[in-house]
């Protein structure tokens, strides 16, 4: 069995109207040495063993389902469980 974290964020070049509201509200919350934010999307995932690679399964999730790769970048981390 492995346990992915897969996160997703708007490309760099995408503006980000909800990043500027809470940055906004920071501000106005007198944290003003945040100087941008910007945000994303974060999902785990338990995916069990299987003939597939779970490599190629998740960057298959990520771009048919999960990420809208037009806008958006995904990177993921794959961790083994181990059962006891």
């Amino acid at each position: 069995m492995f346990k992915v974290k897969v996160y997703i964020t708007l490309r760099e070049s995408v503006l980000d109207p909800q990043g500027n509201a809470v940055k906004g509200s920071l501000h106005s919350l007198e944290y003003k040495e945040v100087s941008d934010v910007r945000i994303g999307k974060y999902l785990e995932l338990t995916i069990e063993k299987s003939e597939r690679n779970v490599d190629e399964i998740v960057k298959e999730m990520c771009e048919k389902l999960l990420a809208n790769t037009v806008i958006e970048d995904y990177s993921y981390e794959i961790e083994e469980v181990v059962a006891l």
